[in-house]
């Protein structure tokens, strides 16, 4: 685990405050200032804004917004009780600045990150702007001319392996929500937040509890970011795919790539969860890599107005609330059964990153203004649903990926049509009905009616169908027989982790970082993003900023 500098109070945040849909920003401020009074002892003088906004639906005929206003010191005159804080729900906010520390080790070249994904555009971003003018790679295209190959797919169906929704400026979150949401509960995702903003990204995203991007937005964020690390002396290379990697006599290392060898002095490793040819190469290099669960399962459509009806009842379309979102699980059979991605008014994307496998994924753009309202609904697999391939669980977590995949393109017709299915059929076990009320998103309706549970092992089928009727007892509607299936999503997360020491390097590999999603430390857009800056912390606290 990479340890982080000490970090500081600079404020406080007023927690809980609820005001119904039309109230101003004044209202809000008010009710904080009453209760910051109620613990002030010294008279201290506070700035006060809003600084979090989340929606309660729990109640269809009372929807009402719940904000925090965070207070900052205008004199430095704090004196609180600690209980009386708790008991008016403010809590203290620890300082969001990054204060990096600074090593002394030479370093003999540039590092190199490999990836451009969210954790490896932090880590590069972060290295450069400290004056380590890093080489950041990737195997895919810019973002201008990745959306080309993607377009370019989706007319003539011939797939670019290196080049897709998987591969290229951005990672796979490029095409899809943009969603910034996080578990995680790390000062650094203010720093994320800005640091968007800073590039382009809308300023609701700092005061959203949900906020989002908007693939259509993201692109632009990525090029900024991109140039930014250029500007400040850092290298960017597309169409450059990383071989392997061997430690020189002299310290350095040599990494082996598709456009010939590069000298770096120590290698970031953000490849994201579908590099599987890369994983195959640290196991060959004897790296340390584990197997972790996976989710598998399908994207579900329902009608955008079905949903927000469904969450938010007469509310629904009030222009505060815009599109209802949803999270939804459920473990009582003892494997987990969830929803994830949820994207309103979005669709059904084509995420095949190999040839002859069909995988699909969720994406909206900023207006969040589709037809259809979609989210994967997965089933959860251990380690101990894998069969070990020689000896390796890795493998095995990869093969049953692959495997579930591969049965989908089949079903799919053998040209990347998607496998469908209605919910209502699907529950049946029936192949019935087309769809009617509700099209299909993926591929402009490229898609083949067929049984679904010929995709995968029965344990998901089960699971899958326990879980939609679940789910229906939370969201009226959900197990609507209507609804449209399309298979499969496997990709929610990396089948496996790259073990790494306190210093944030891989077991065995003093000259490799292991970061973000690929390598099993993340979830998410931010949360990879903050890996990759704890990730350039690590490398910049052993190494001084590069000399030529």
């Amino acid at each position: 685990m990479i340890n982080d500098r000490e970090i500081r109070p600079v404020g406080m945040v007023i927690e809980s405050i609820t005001a119904p849909l039309d109230a101003d920003e004044q209202e809000i401020l008010a009710k904080a200032a009453v209760r910051l009074k109620r613990v002030n002892r010294r008279g201290g003088q506070f700035d006060l804004a809003l600084f979090k906004r989340s929606v309660d639906a729990r109640n269809r005929d009372n929807i009402r917004f719940v904000y925090s206003v965070l207070a900052t010191s205008r004199n430095g005159n704090y004196a609180f009780d600690e209980a009386k804080l708790a008991g008016e729900k403010i809590r203290l906010l620890q300082s969001q600045e990054i204060d990096p520390e600074l090593g002394r080790e030479q370093l003999m070249a540039p590092p190199l990150v490999v990836g451009m994904g969210p954790a490896g555009l932090f880590s590069a971003l972060m290295l450069a702007r400290y004056g380590y003018r890093p080489i950041i790679i990737d195997r895919g295209d810019s973002i201008a001319d990745r959306t080309r190959s993607v377009a370019s797919f989706y007319e003539s169906k011939n797939l670019d392996t290196d080049s897709n929704v998987q591969f290229g400026a951005g990672g796979a979150g490029t095409f899809s929500d943009g969603k910034l949401m996080t578990r995680i509960h790390d000062p650094k995702c203010s720093f994320v937040l800005k640091t968007f903003v800073e590039h382009g990204a809308p300023a609701d995203i700092l005061l959203l509890s949900k906020p989002h991007v908007g693939t259509d937005l993201l692109r632009g964020v990525v090029d900024s970011m991109l140039k930014e690390i250029s500007d400040l002396g850092g290298k960017v290379i597309y169409r450059c795919r990383l071989d392997g990697f061997e430690r020189n006599s002299d310290g350095t290392v040599t990494a082996h790539t598709t456009k010939g060898n590069i000298a770096c002095s120590s290698i970031v490793l953000a490849i994201g969860h579908s590099a599987r040819d890369t994983y195959k190469m640290l196991l060959e290099k004897q790296m340390e890599l584990i197997a972790k669960p996976i989710s598998v399962g399908v994207r579900i459509e329902h009608l955008t107005t079905d949903i927000d009806y469904a969450l938010y009842g007469r509310f629904a379309g009030h222009p505060a609330l815009g599109h209802a979102e949803y999270a939804l699980s459920d473990t009582k059979t003892g494997r987990g059964v969830y929803t994830f991605c949820m994207c309103p008014g979005g669709e059904v994307m084509a995420a095949a990153s190999e040839q002859d496998r069909l995988v699909v994924n969720g994406m909206s753009y900023r207006a969040r203004d589709g037809r259809n309202s979609n989210a994967a609904v997965v089933v959860s697999l251990g380690c101990e649903d894998y069969e070990p391939i020689n000896g390796s669980l890795v493998e095995g977590a990869i093969a049953l990926q692959r495997s579930i995949e591969g049965q989908a393109f089949l079903a799919g017709g053998g040209n990347y049509a998607a496998p469908i299915q209605t919910v209502g059929d699907f529950l049946q076990d029936r192949v019935l009905h087309e769809p009617s009320r509700i099209q299909p998103t993926y591929m402009n309706g490229f898609c083949r009616v067929t049984a679904l549970s010929r995709i995968f092992p029965e344990v998901v089928n089960q699971t899958l169908r326990y879980g939609i009727a679940s789910f229906d007892q939370k969201i009226s509607g959900f197990a609507a027989p209507d609804a449209v299936l399309t298979g499969a999503e496997t990709r929610t997360s990396a089948p496996v982790r790259m073990t790494r020491t306190e210093e944030g390097t891989a077991v065995g590999f003093s000259y490799v970082y292991p970061c973000g999603e690929g390598a099993g430390y993340a979830g998410g857009i931010t949360s990879a993003a903050v890996d990759g800056v704890k990730t350039a912390l690590a490398v910049m606290k052993r190494f001084a900023p590069y000399r030529d």
